[in-house]
């Protein structure tokens, strides 16, 4: 984590921590000298043996609570992870027949299901959340809404379709984020949105292309973020026989880099709950430099109360 402080001539104090630490040195070594030459009293002999590492213990945290009170004192700022006030995320996923396929247990959609749920409450309360499912064509199943229900509501309900048509879903999710309502601070912003595509394959039909749904997200300064879910020994049954439905991830990643967007990959459930994750992460939070004055402040109030705990277990028999 990068430091910047409002008042860096203050650490100009940080100087007198190794000062303080060469001076218990000198002093511990003629302590120990003193004893070694004229022995132990018999005053000493009553008093609790002191344990050596405990006062070193001691010093430490007390030195480094003086450390951080004195950081605290130069006031510093950090960039730190702040939920954006507001955004549009659309969520198009995948519901082509191949997504009945077992190789991520129960099924490719049922996993996605919960997967996708989780992801919408990993957003930040101000959120709009859309969702766009798509097969041999798109739906725009719910349109911009801080309703989470709603959007999970509808996630569970998905169900499969012929064919694959990705482009389609981007298209569909560049028309629901249009339907978002604007900034009541500031109407004629434009709306700060990104998609989240999730697919186990490859475009089946003809039409639209992805490239050119990519270029025209990137054209309106919306970043596809893409998921190519399932395995490459992925398969389903059809009339008896298995039919392989490896997952592609050449077309998902052209896709994302045109966009502007990243690329994921996911080959189980715990594997997709992580990328969703990272991708709330990313989408829902920017790095901001804001003062953390609170933390150091509070570190050195930790560390001074372990430094009289120390203290005060020199004065005990406890262990």
């Amino acid at each position: 984590m990068q430091f910047t402080f409002a008042y860096p001539d203050r650490l100009m104090f940080l100087g007198l921590i190794p000062v303080l630490l060469i001076l218990y040195f000198v002093l511990s070594r003629r302590t120990s000298a003193r004893n070694r030459q004229f022995g132990i009293d018999g005053l000493s002999r009553l008093l609790p043996r002191q344990q050596a590492w405990k006062r070193h213990l001691g010093v430490g945290f007390a030195l480094l609570s003086l450390a951080s009170l004195n950081m605290a004192f130069a006031q510093p700022s950090a960039a730190v992870d702040v939920p954006r006030d507001r955004a549009t995320i659309c969520i198009a996923i995948d519901v082509s027949l191949s997504m009945e396929a077992t190789d991520i247990d129960p099924t490719r959609l049922a996993a996605e299901k919960v997967a996708a749920s989780q992801f919408v409450d990993m957003l930040p309360q101000g959120f709009n959340t859309a969702l766009v499912s798509f097969a041999g064509y798109a739906t725009m199943l719910v349109p911009p809404t801080t309703d989470r229900g709603l959007v999970k509501r509808a996630i569970s309900n998905l169900e499969l379709a012929p064919a694959t048509a990705i482009a389609e879903g981007v298209y569909s999710c560049l028309d629901a984020i249009k339907l978002a309502p604007a900034d009541p601070k500031n109407p004629d912003a434009p709306v700060p949105a990104a998609i989240v595509l999730l697919s186990d394959g490859y475009s089946t039909v003809p039409g639209r292309t992805s490239t050119q749904a990519a270029n025209d997200a990137k054209l309106a300064k919306v970043p596809v973020y893409t998921i190519a879910y399932g395995t490459a020994g992925g398969y389903v049954v059809r009339d008896g026989r298995k039919e392989p439905v490896p997952v592609d991830k050449a077309e998902l990643k052209n896709i994302a880099d045109l966009s502007g967007g990243k690329a994921f990959t996911a080959g189980s459930a715990a594997e997709l709950k992580t990328v969703y994750g990272s991708i709330a992460q990313q989408v829902g939070y920017e790095k901001q430099f804001t003062e953390i004055t609170e933390r150091f402040a509070g570190g050195a109030l930790v560390l001074a109360i372990l430094a009289a705990l120390a203290v005060i277990s020199l004065a005990s028999r406890w262990p």
